[in-house]
This record gives C-alpha cells, structure tokens and sequence, in this order.
C-alpha cells in the first residue's frame, strides 16, 4: 500500500461514521452505503493527493493526518447527540456559557469511543505499512546487481533494493489503485444516492461540513413582495379587532419562555401540565393555538420579536447592532413607558447585546448584574431575577406606566434546576419538563408580585415561547437550532387583560413572533412604524408564518393554514403536512401537491433572498 495513512484514515471515517449513526435510523437500501460515505470518499481522496505530495516530508504529513483524524472523533459524541458535525455557526455558539450543556455530553460512553477510534487512528498506519513494506517486485532489466545474487521475485531488504531506483519497483499487495477507483466511483454516485436515502445530514463528513458550512447557503438578491400572502387558505377566523387599543395607558409585561414548545404544555392539550401559573393566566386571556418562531435561536429570534423584522440566513446576531430598527421599548418609551429588560442568562451569549443595546430600554441587566443565589454557566436562579425586576418596578415614579422584558433561561439545555422537579427525571425530558415548571414558578412569583402592588387591572401580559425543543419525535432531531418542525418553532402565545379579557378565547389563525411587536402596539393604542415587516394579531386577514434554520443544514419552512411545508436547501428535498390531520408531521404529502409544493418553495427561496439582501443594504 503506497498510501498507509489515507487508507487509514478511510477506516477512521468509517469507524467514526458508525459510531455517529448507532441509535439512529438507517434506511434499508443499496443506496445506502454510498449516500452515508460519499462526502468521506472526497476527503479521503484530497488527503491520498496530500500524501503523494508530502511523501518525503514524514513529519508535516504526520501533522495533517493528526488533525484530520482529532477533528474527525471530536466529532463523535456532537454526531450522536445533535446529528450533525460541528458547523461554523455551532464553533461560534460553543462559548463559555454553553459549558455545563457541553460536559453534560462528557461521559463514559462517548470517550470510549472517542479513545478507541483514535488507538485504531494510531495504530492503522503502523499495521498497514507494517504489512506491506519490503515486498517488492522485481521489475526486468531495472535493478543493478552490487551483491550476492537474490532469487526470487521478492526480496526485503536485500542489495538489490538498496540500490534500486524509487520508481524501479512497487510494494507487494498495492491496493492504491483500485481503492482511488472506488472512491472516485462511490464519489461519483454520491449526489444521486442522496437523492433516493434521506440520510438526514447524516451523511456529512465533518472537515467538509466545516468548510460548507461558512459559505453561503442562498445568494442575496434584491425583491419585493408579500411573502406571507397565501394563495391558499381561505379559513375565516374569529374577529379580534375589538380589542385595539383597549390597553391603552397600561403596564405591559412581555414574557419570552426559553426553549418551551407549545406541544409540552397542558395550556395545548399535554398531561401532566408542567406550567400550572402560565395555565391559570390564561384562563381569561387570547391563546394562539399555531403561533410560529421566525428561527428556532433566541437571539435572532428576540430580534424578530423586538423589531418585526426577519433576521437573514448566513447572518452573525453582531450585524444586527447596525440594523435599523425601532423596537417596541423605543416606541413605547417615545410615548411615556419605563422600559427594561431582565435576561436571567448573560447578555455577551451569542452577540446578544447586538439586539438590546441601543433599542430603548432604559434599564438592562442580565445574570452579571443580578447575582443571585444560583449560578450555572449560563446564567442565575429565575426567582432572584423576578425579585429584581419587583423592585425595579417599586422604585419607578408614580405617573406613567412601564414596558418590562423577563428573558428566563429555564428550560434550556441541560435543564438543571436548584432543586428537585416533581417529575421524574431519568431522561432529558423529565429533566426539561421540571425545568419548565421551575421557571413557571418564578412567573406565578411575578404575577402574584404585580397582583400584590395593586396593578392587576392596570397590566397587559404578553408571554411567548422564544422556540421550541425536540426530543426525538423526527430522526436526528434534538434540541431546537437545527430543524422547523413544530417541535422546534411552534411556541405558546398568549396576550392576557385582567379586568378587560374575561374568558379564555382560543384563536386557531397562523401567527408568527414577527407580529409580536405591532400586537403589542396595537393593544396599548401606539400606531407601528411601517418598517415593520409584522402586522398584528388582531387583525383577521390570513397570512402563512415563515420560518428557517441555518445552524447546520439550511432548511425553510412555513405554515399555510392546516398546510405545514419544510424545504431543504442542501438537497432540495420538500414535505408538506396536513396538520390538522397529521399534527406529528409523519405523513408526507409532497408527492400529491405538486403545484403546491414548488409555488412554497419559489416563495421561500425569494423571501429569504431578498431579506438576506434587505438587511446587508441597510447596515
């Protein structure tokens, strides 16, 4: 074997491949072998080219095999646990506050694998070389006789092969030659096979999805249109216009759960109900039952929520600093409000201060400025936050009335809590849903605070999910970055009046947190700035919710009334689900609707387009 390293590093890529699909589904093709190790194929075949051109420099070749093979098992236990390499943006993410999540991943299994595939990394070249060295075929007429002759065809270490020309025999056993045509072959085949196994982003190899991923996913191109127009669904829903302007002069709290999916709460239907405070304000409140994040991250979400305006693919939260925007708090602020915002985690996490800073709030703290009796690395304890947000609320003069945002970071990964939850917690989902009802203990804190001050009749309560959380109910699907299915973007929404919404109305209309803003205007009687790309809750007109993910694979997705489409923009893979029907997104009926699905997909590809290029040119 001339090329000892890159056949080893083919076998590392295998071995880290099946570590990486175990506990995964693999659909049962011929296909499938060539779908899942094409992308490995390519890299395998640009090493073997750097090993023919570093053939006589052992040590840079020993180097650029090392860090091919240790990015490769770093990769493992991120493959098993999130289905996907590490992309340019999730190397951004993994800062310090995501520390506890990522030694929550540091265990016994994952390093025996990571420790084994890297002693098969090691040891493969030795064993192959090993095999192979010194067995040369004599070649006719080429070798110069110094010595004793040597019979035989082959000879290891005699005169005659040290004194033999370099291109003047090949080692016994040289598998290069047919290996490179597999490759080449299993390279070629590699864009039809995926187009026939959905390998889910399985199949990547992490260098390539490294390199992939820093490069744009769609192009930025200037367009205009109503993109959340829909040609579809023609749904009367209920009027809720009677309600503009009724909360005008009062206090607004405005509520962003973290990570909290619509789908776990008993607010929509679940048992046991893991927000009993959040359920018992809503008794008298508007609940949206298909309320959609624009982008399944908080930080670009919160953007989306403040601004009405979309976030861009490709996009860092630090562009969004220079945006222009006129945020609620500055809105509110310009017509009497107090404004402040109180984010239990800390605002250096993703660029975050990029969103806030600058957008009319009056008064910021995060967990730095808060302190607390609970420390984590990502943030502080969820009551000593509301215990500053009472008391920022206590030393306000009497007069004018406040705008507050409570960021919470309870339910985020990996869902630790002071103290026990009532449910059990064996899994990361028992885990989460105490989470969750820890932090729904600090809203009824806020809640019964603001009722104690006398401002119940007085107060306007917004609360939302910022996203979503997966836990497996589609292949791969886990946490909330990555995929758009209702899972991941679909969010409680409810706007609660007390003295003013006397009972529970459920609203069935499709919305989206990009209408946060203009709803919130709307009930307190502030007119909106046309800037903004929202348009509030209230009114009745049916509009789709659009939403993306770029965090690894680039998908686009939106909801059409009970229609619910995703469009892959690595495989131009499409699925449309009828929700009210099929609420679990199992059943794909894109090969039925044809016209349906590409008029969804050209109208995704030009918004996202056109937003890409709409918030370049205004920075």
């Amino acid at each position: 074997m001339r090329l000892p390293k890159t056949a080893s590093l083919l076998l590392v890529f295998a071995l880290a491949k099946a570590a990486g699909l175990s506990g995964h589904h693999v659909p049962l093709s011929w296909w499938a072998p060539v779908a899942y190790l094409w992308q490995d194929a390519v890299v395998v075949l640009i090493f073997g080219a750097l090993e023919l051109c570093l053939s006589r420099r052992h040590g840079a070749l020993w180097a650029a095999y090392a860090a091919f093979v240790l990015y490769t098992v770093i990769n493992i236990p991120v493959e098993r646990a999130l289905s996907t390499p590490l992309t340019m943006p999730m190397w951004r993410a993994a800062g310090g506050a995501l520390a506890d999540s990522i030694w929550h991943y540091v265990t016994w299994q994952n390093a025996l694998l990571v420790v084994s595939v890297a002693l098969v990394a090691v040891m493969a070249p030795l064993v192959i070389r090993r095999r192979t060295q010194g067995a040369i075929v004599d070649r006719p007429n080429h070798f110069t006789s110094v010595g004793p002759d040597v019979s035989g065809p082959y000879e290891a270490d005699g005169v005659a092969a040290r004194h033999a020309s370099p291109d003047s025999y090949r080692l016994r056993n040289d598998w290069s030659g047919p290996l490179a045509a597999a490759l080449v072959i299993c390279v070629a085949l590699g864009p039809a096979a995926c187009a026939r196994v959905d390998t889910g982003g399985l199949e990547r190899n992490a260098w390539a999805t490294l390199i992939t991923s820093a490069l744009p996913h769609i192009p930025s191109r200037a367009a205009t249109g109503d993109w959340r127009a829909t040609n579809f669904d023609r749904t009367p829903y209920e009027d809720l216009s009677r309600f503009a302007g009724a909360g005008a002069g009062r206090n607004i709290v405005l509520v962003s759960l973290e990570s909290t999916a619509a789908q776990y709460l008993g607010l929509y239907g679940a048992a046991p109900d893991v927000m009993p405070n959040l359920s018992e304000l809503a008794r008298a409140a508007i609940v949206f039952d298909n309320a959609y994040a624009v982008y399944p991250e908080s930080i670009k979400g919160l953007f989306s929520i403040l601004c009405s305006t979309y976030p861009a693919f490709d996009s860092g939260a630090e562009m969004y600093a220079t945006v222009p925007c006129q945020s609620a708090a500055a809105v509110l602020s310009s017509n009497g409000y107090h404004t402040a915002l109180f984010h239990s985690g800390r605002f250096m996490y993703l660029g975050m201060e990029s969103v806030i800073r600058n957008r009319g709030f009056e008064a910021l703290a995060d967990a730095g400025d808060i302190g607390g009796h609970h420390n984590s690395s990502f943030g502080v304890d969820e009551p000593s936050t509301v215990a500053r947000i009472l008391s920022w609320i206590d030393q306000l003069p009497a007069g004018r009335p406040f705008f507050v945002a409570y960021l919470p970071i309870a339910g985020h990964h990996p869902y630790e809590t002071p103290e026990p939850g009532p449910f059990p917690d064996r899994d990361e989902f028992g885990r989460y849903r105490n989470a969750l009802h820890y932090g729904d203990a600090s809203l009824g804190t806020l809640i019964r605070g603001i009722r104690a001050r006398g401002l119940e009749q007085k107060t306007l309560w917004i609360v939302l999910g910022d996203h979503g959380e997966a836990f497996g109910q589609h292949e791969g699907n886990y946490g909330h970055t990555f995929q758009v299915y209702d899972e991941n973007v679909r969010v409680p929404f409810l706007i609660a009046a007390p003295g003013l919404i006397r009972q529970q109305i459920r609203s069935r209309r499709v919305v989206s947190l990009i209408d946060t803003a203009p709803t919130l205007l709307n009930l307190a009687g502030v007119g909106a700035p046309a800037s903004y790309q929202g348009r509030s809750m209230l009114d009745g007109a049916p509009r789709m919710a659009l939403f993306f993910a770029d965090y690894s694979s680039g998908m686009l997705g939106l909801r059409d009334g009970s229609r619910k489409f995703i469009h892959e923009l690595d495989t131009g893979r499409s699925k449309l689900f009828d929700m009210d029907k099929d609420p679990g997104e199992k059943a794909d009926l894109s090969a039925r609707h044809l016209e349906q699905v590409r008029w969804y997909a050209q109208d995704l590809r030009d918004w996202s387009s056109a937003q890409k290029h709409l918030l370049r040119a205004a920075k």
